[in-house]
């Protein structure tokens, strides 16, 4: 499935939660090599409406692209630290920091695993680091910070914290002779604030049209934009399948259009495994499952052998899991109908721990959500 591509759904390959703790989980040994449906791409920008999961698919998302030795920056922007928690290190400050590897190649040259960077950004330290960089305020800076102006600006002007924010993410994929003591990346992830408000915070230009026309950070904001329309960027959004979310999905792809910004992916998150069939789930919601049959199969399991209370209770879950799955798969063929490549990954029985998201990683990787 390649770049602009109108395919039908994927479906996820079967995966099993890892059962150990976070700190004694290693990347699976291998994973199959991916066939990448967007080859052009460096700064993947993740959204979905809260709930959905968005957090944890980019950075299986990260750990996916971080393959065959790349380097992959996973950014943060709404001050929530959820990147440590899910790899379970200290609270990042504002600095790079190495936190993972990514999965390892099949045998061949060159197939080692690659390296997972974090970094969350706020505004304010990103204003410090632009009043230092442009204007060489140095100690300055720090001393506004300190009566609280830095709050101020960021606060008092929504236009110019997003431009500082993407900025930072505008410079970890186009690091030049400013940067040459920083790490250059193969690929930057960005976990970015939900669909409702992706298209004001990547489309900076129009934001703070009112603020800045002639400046360097209406400059930077021209910079970014470059960046953002151009196909260097791809903006992915994660949806599970519920009327609301894939609703919403289908809304930002829309914004998304009418601002010009590329859209990239659908994944479709948290998807229950298909353990019945057709005719059991018909049944199951008909409410005709032969009750004999399931008092047959308890008995020869040797539970509660002939107990109808615990019959009905197992019908009853019956009837909802097959009414759920009804529901979901009319929302599957909505998301299908969006016309961009679509993606799926499971519901992990025990949770989302680092093992899982190498799990999700990989089954990213062999869907080709990979650069």
């Amino acid at each position: 499935m390649r770049h602009g591509a109108s395919p039908p759904l994927r479906t996820a390959l079967g995966a099993r939660p890892y059962a150990a703790r976070v700190s004694d989980t290693p990347a699976p040994e291998s994973a199959e090599p991916c066939r990448p449906d967007w080859p052009r791409v460096r700064l993947h920008v993740v959204t979905g409406k809260g709930g959905t999961g968005k957090s944890t698919v980019a950075a299986a998302l990260a750990l996916a692209l971080a393959s065959e030795g790349r380097n992959v920056l996973l950014c943060e922007v709404e001050g929530r630290q959820g990147i440590a928690r899910m790899f379970d290190v200290d609270p990042l400050p504002y600095e790079e920091r190495r936190i993972a590897t990514g999965l390892p190649g099949r045998d061949g040259p060159g197939n080692h695993r690659g390296v997972v960077h974090a970094l969350h950004v706020d505004a304010e330290s990103a204003l410090l680091e632009y009043l230092s960089m442009y204007y060489k305020l140095g100690r300055a800076g720090k001393a506004l910070d300190r009566f609280g102006v830095i709050e101020f600006a960021t606060t008092i002007a929504p236009g110019v914290r997003d431009v500082l924010l993407t900025g930072k993410v505008y410079e970890a994929v186009e690091r030049n002779s400013r940067n040459r003591h920083a790490v250059r990346y193969d690929a930057v992830v960005l976990d970015a604030p939900p669909t409702g408000r992706i298209t004001q915070f990547l489309n900076v230009n129009n934001e703070l049209a009112g603020l800045a026309k002639v400046g360097p950070i209406k400059s930077q904001a021209d910079n970014v934009m470059t960046l953002f329309r151009s196909p260097r960027t791809a903006v992915h959004l994660v949806t599970v399948l519920e009327e609301m979310p894939v609703q919403e999905t289908s809304d930002g792809i829309a914004d998304l259009h009418r601002a010009r910004l590329p859209v990239g992916g659908v994944v479709v998150n948290l998807v229950r495994p298909r353990d019945l069939d057709k005719d059991d789930l018909d049944a199951a919601r008909a409410g005709t499952l032969d009750r004999a049959a399931l008092h047959a199969d308890l008995a020869e399991a040797g539970v509660a052998a002939g107990d109808d209370a615990l019959v009905d209770g197992l019908l009853a879950e019956a009837r909802d899991h097959a009414e759920r799955r009804a529901l979901e798969d009319s929302q599957r063929k909505l998301v299908a109908e969006l016309g961009v490549p679509t993606y799926e990954l499971p519901r992990l029985a025990g949770g989302v721990d680092l093992g899982g998201l190498y799990e999700l990683a990989a089954d990213l990787k062999r869907q080709g959500l990979c650069s």
